[in-house]
């Protein structure tokens, strides 16, 4: 939860992030950490059956999960592109059923398990800022 933390301090309205991984990969808890780097409550759970959440703030949070999707028609019924183009920072969870529809300034983060308690994160974009904002995670 901490890097999601360092993460969500460096994000601003209008960022993307895309998320990849298996059930159970510690999606859902990346994006508690990015909400309380934005300084949102921790108070996140999966909008697996509503499929949207959003979260007020002095930037807002749109987290997306796309898990019972799996056709590109239903999702583009689901008018994505107000939140991804909005005045928030939008988190979708199970991205890869979206991925041709995704904007290409956004963040890609896979997210592995090794072992019961360790996580191992891959990032992946071709927007200049965001590969600032990974590269200051480690700072």
């Amino acid at each position: 939860m901490a890097l999601g933390e360092r993460l969500g301090r460096a994000l601003q309205a209008g960022d993307v992030i895309a998320l990849f991984g298996d059930l159970g990969a510690g999606k859902t808890t990346l994006t508690k950490g990015i909400a309380v780097g934005l300084g949102l409550a921790a108070d996140i759970h999966s909008p697996t059956f509503t499929l949207i959440h959003e979260h007020p703030g002095a930037v807002p949070l749109y987290h997306v999960d796309l898990y019972r999707l799996s056709k590109e028609e239903e999702i583009e019924t689901l008018g994505l592109d107000e939140y991804i183009y909005g005045d928030g920072v939008t988190i979708i969870e199970w991205a890869d059923r979206m991925k041709e529809l995704l904007p290409p300034d956004r963040l890609d983060i896979e997210l592995r398990m090794k072992g019961d308690t360790e996580r191992e994160l891959s990032f992946e974009t071709d927007s200049e800022r965001m590969i600032a904002v990974v590269e200051g995670l480690g700072k």
